[in-house]
């Protein structure tokens, strides 16, 4: 494949490993065309059976290979899924009269789907049981406030469409996001392309390319979706493609198209449908007011509508009637569906309430008119106003609350607009000089590509700076406020902004690959995930609807029965109403005013809100469990180097313990250490160059070391120039015996008083020398330890490092508690310890050297790990390396949490309060009465007021701002 550049910009400066390199010359598409499943086949006997297994399954269409292993009892088939499945397989080795198992491997796929119509927390329950009875579905997540489902399911058995299908059959709309297999992919608009010969010749050419993983085709839109492999091919590419297709004088072109942005287009969309209909709403339901509430109490305007038209029946009422029908069965035809679909997978939701409770006002207010009809001596009261009002308010507050669950994702919608819309390509010539530059979409910018960034401008994707020097202000992304020194070699962020240098970049990562996109995907898994706390609404909303329908039935009652007994003061029923309309009247209202729609968003919103403003703060929360999680933290370990220190060791003074001279000595550890990733064996190797110039050494050439072997908590060894060589601390000299003379353990104690590190170096089992290695404390550790004693979290801090280092680093610092010279299980087992004493604990760390702790904690931060994907082992990421953001993360929690307890108070306390009012507790002693309407309208305000209580997380600041102080040495890599 041509890149632009020259020969030495061709090789990928990161490498990527994320998936097995192909065969050569192999397409990745044909690769993935074809599935391996694997059987259990009980009753193989001899090779005769295998043998026969094999003929028939290798006959079958689709199938391209099968191995059957008669001793293992195992068959390995390969096909093609487009034209047979694991079924059809199955079937044909039972037929045979083998009996077979379950499927042993299953090939695990992922996809993202948009939902439509979720209302509670019953809806979002109902499409995750659909989810989980389809065949081949593992594991599904649905998120309320999100609208969202990701679905982990097996290709092999279910498809796609069967996981729509079912969320369809559910009474719910379903639109797909993504698939596993289209991470990368691009949207083109075809020019020139016009016969369906055209369009096949066009798709045959994409689909033989190398890396081309999938070509879908909207003939409407003249459009197609290219998913390809970005290690092989890129967008140029492949419009390049479609262009050489073709054949003179016919010419086809390709230009990017941008799809709008499908959840802001489907927000806005809900947001008008939801606004269209309440004003239609509006037209009818205002009328009907006007008709039975305010114009009759006004005998001048009114009393045309007691004009009788036949028998009792008024036009009044038959205006009423005819206004409030479109009301209920045309605007409200959504509550029916709602409430069909809901019943019929058994269980009920916001719907079935709505739904039940302007049915009864409605066709009892039509027996009403009818009896009027057929009657001259019956006098009755309608309520149509209170079916259509109900409806009314109920679309006014799901309008208001779409608006107000837009607004919880801003700071999501902030990042995925950081990255710029264009970028300046560079072509180079055969000697490496630039000859053009071009300005294109960032969308077509490919792996290994090389950008110009001129001062003030973003940088458009995650590259590796190789030629210039400037400052990048990184703030947008990980918080950081310090504009941050790049170099040759340092590792730019895409949506950042370059300050005041030109800086050359290789492209690295692109598409779903960069820093932004990973940022973006990881809150998005986030707000999917549910928080413990979702269990106490998940567990009321499945009795929370029929409670609602038996009280409002026992209301009802409880008002009917002593009417029709006389045991009612006469004084307490209105004139224009019997003991049998007032208690359906407070029967309605219970039905209304109930809101299991609060209750659900209380916390699915909060944390929506809290981890997009954490992740526009540098502070990345991996869903709802961490974040409930981190608000009870009662201690907190550290680990000592790139946690409390900088990060950055240096050598700063050298003590040599034979007549060896001090070059050969360092050269021989840094042989030693050159495999090591170890920030210690960085600094070791560093200083070696520092060395090599200073002496007027021009060698860039390290000795070549074999048997290398990493001694975790203690050091390295390896066979250097055919000589045992030994770097590390007096644990590992005396792992392999080797004597520690006075003049070395004075050395040692001198050094380690000092805080540094002592690195010893032995060869050939003699301690020739030693190195003195320093890492400067953060500016801000010694505050944030403090801040954090005053939040009523103990500190402690446990290291690999020696005793006296650690504990003059603590005192420093002003820990007391201290763990020294524990490797990476050691320290695991240190926080099972104390959790064994019922503390809740956290571990901060890098989050490579540290993962076993980091997994073991209740809650593993990470540290300065913004750019650095391999962050499974951590619940919070710190996109920068301030300690500062240790308490942001604990401290976001415990509001997010209390604001989640406040919602939870809010939905329960309104349930509670306003369900006895609606039935009519104070109505005996204040003739306060909660009409239907009005029990409508609170309903609605309650779902509206905790997405709005929700909102004011974003409100949030930072409890500890510590200013920007000059960090010791280069401060290029700190983030």
């Amino acid at each position: 494949m041509e890149r632009n550049g020259e020969s030495h910009l061709k090789d990928p400066l990161l490498l990527v490993t994320s998936s097995s390199a192909s065969p050569a010359g192999a397409s990745p598409r044909k690769e993935r065309k074809t599935r391996k499943v694997m059987f259990s086949v009980r009753g193989i006997s001899c090779a005769s059976c295998a043998v026969s297994i094999e003929s028939v399954v290798a006959g079958l269409k689709g199938v391209e290979s099968i191995q059957v292993s008669p001793l293992q009892g195992q068959a390995v088939v390969q096909y093609r899924p487009e034209e047979t499945d694991t079924r059809t397989i199955k079937e044909a080795i039972e037929d045979l009269n083998f009996e077979v198992d379950e499927l042993q491997e299953q090939e695990i796929a992922v996809c993202r789907l948009r939902i439509k119509g979720m209302a509670c927390t019953s809806c979002s329950e109902s499409v995750e049981r659909a989810l989980q009875m389809v065949p081949g579905v593992k594991k599904a997540a649905v998120g309320l406030a999100l609208e969202e489902a990701k679905v982990h399911y097996d290709p092999n058995v279910t498809s796609r469409d069967l996981i729509i299908e079912a969320v369809e059959d559910a009474g719910f709309g379903a639109d797909p996001i993504s698939f596993g297999d289209d991470v990368n992919k691009v949207h083109l608009k075809l020019e020139g392309v016009n016969s369906p010969e055209d369009t096949k010749l066009v798709r045959s050419v994409l689909e033989a390319a190398e890396g081309v993983n999938s070509v879908e085709w909207d003939t409407v839109e003249q459009t197609i979706k290219v998913a390809y492999d970005p290690d092989i091919t890129g967008p140029r590419l492949l419009i390049q493609c479609i262009q050489n297709a073709a054949q003179p004088p016919k010419c086809f072109n390709a230009t990017l198209h941008s799809p709008p942005k499908q959840r802001e287009a489907e927000r806005n969309h809900e947001i008008r449908n939801y606004r269209n209909q309440f004003l239609w709403s509006c037209l009818f339901s205002v009328p009907v007011f006007l008709f039975s509430m305010a114009l009759p109490m006004l005998s001048r305007f009114g009393d045309w509508l007691e004009y009788r038209i036949c028998n009792n029946m008024t036009i009044g009422m038959l205006l009423r009637w005819l206004l409030c029908s479109p009301v209920q069965f045309i605007v409200g035809w959504r509550f029916y569906v709602g409430a069909y679909h809901a019943l019929k997978r058994g269980y009920s939701n916001m719907d079935v309430l709505v739904a039940l409770g302007t049915n009864v006002a409605y066709f009892y207010s039509v027996y009403i008119v009818l009896k009027a009809l057929t009657s001259d001596s019956f006098e009755g009261q309608d309520f149509f106003e209170t079916s259509a009002m109900l409806i009314s308010f109920i679309l006014l507050g799901k309008y208001l609350e779409v608006m107000a669950k837009g607004k919880t994702s801003d700071a999501l919608s902030k990042l995925t607009e950081l990255a710029p819309e264009t970028a300046c390509l560079l072509t180079f010539d055969k000697d490496g000089n630039a000859i053009s530059e071009t300005e294109i979409s960032t969308q077509l910018l490919q792996r290994n590509d090389v950008i110009k960034i001129v001062p003030g401008t973003k940088v458009p994707v995650d590259g590796v700076v190789i030629k210039g020097q400037s400052h990048v202000n990184e703030s947008m992304i990980t918080g950081e406020a310090r504009p941050i020194s790049k170099k040759p070699g340092d590792r730019v962020i895409g949506g950042t902004v370059n300050d005041n240098g030109c800086i050359i970049v290789k492209a690295t990562h692109i598409g779903s690959e960069t820093a932004l996109s990973q940022i973006v995907q990881l809150v998005e898994a986030a707000q999917l995930a549910r928080a413990p706390v979702q269990k106490l609404a998940d567990k009321i909303s499945r009795f929370f609807v029929p409670t609602v329908v038996v009280a409002a039935f026992l209301t009802w009652l409880g008002w009917f029965i002593p009417g029709q007994l006389h045991l009612l003061p006469q004084q307490w029923i209105p004139k224009a109403m019997d003991s049998f309309e007032l208690a359906l009247q407070f029967g309605i209202s219970v039905l209304v005013v109930a809101c299991p729609c609060a209750l659900g968003l209380a916390t699915p919103t909060a944390v929506m809100v809290a981890t997009g403003k954490g992740a526009s703060q540098g502070v990345l929360i991996k869903g709802g469990n961490a974040l409930e999680k981190a608000h009870k933290i009662k201690a907190i370990i550290f680990d000592k180097t790139g946690t409390l220190t900088v990060g950055k060791p240096s050598v700063v003074q050298t003590k040599i313990f034979s007549k060896i001279p001090l070059l050969e000595l360092c050269d021989l550890a840094a042989g030693a250490e050159a495999n090591s990733e170890h920030p210690l064996s960085k600094a070791i190797v560093e200083h070696t160059e520092k060395l090599k110039e200073q002496y007027g050494s021009h060698s860039d050439h390290m000795m070549e070391s074999r048997d290398f072997e990493v001694h975790p908590g203690a050091g390295v060894s390896a066979q250097v120039e055919g000589r045992l060589v030994l770097v590390g601390n007096k644990r590992l000299m005396q792992e392999f015996e080797v004597p520690l003379s006075p003049e070395v353990e004075a050395y040692m104690s001198e050094t380690e008083e000092l805080a540094r590190t002592c690195v010893l170096v032995a060869i050939d089992k003699i301690i020739c020398g030693a190195l003195a290695v320093s890492d400067p404390l953060k500016p801000e550790a010694g505050q944030v330890i403090s801040y954090l004693k005053s939040m009523g979290i103990s500190s402690i801090m446990v290291t690999g490092d020696n005793w006296a280092t650690a504990k003059s680093i603590a005192k420093e610092v002003g820990i007391s508690q201290v763990f020294a010279e524990i490797d990476p299980v050691g320290k695991a087992e240190k926080i099972k310890d104390l959790q064994m004493q019922e503390l809740t604990v956290a571990m901060v760390g890098d989050g490579v050297n540290d993962s076993p702790a980091l997994a073991a904690a209740d809650v593993g931060m990470a540290i300065g790990a913004g750019t650095d994907v391999a962050i499974e082992a951590a619940d919070i990421v710190l996109m920068k390396s301030s300690l500062e953001d240790v308490i942001t993360a604990i401290d976001l929690s415990r509001k997010t949490l209390s604001r989640i307890r406040l919602n939870y108070v809010w939905a329960l306390g309104y349930n509670v309060l306003g369900m006895p009012i609606a039935a009519g507790v104070l109505f005996p002693f204040t003739g306060i009465r909660l009409p239907p309407w009005l029990a409508g309208a609170c309903m609605a305000a309650s779902s509206v007021s905790v997405v709005c209580s929700s909102l004011l997380l974003q409100l949030y600041k930072k409890p500890l701002h510590i200013e920007d102080a000059p960090r010791p040495g280069d401060d290029s890599d700190l983030v």
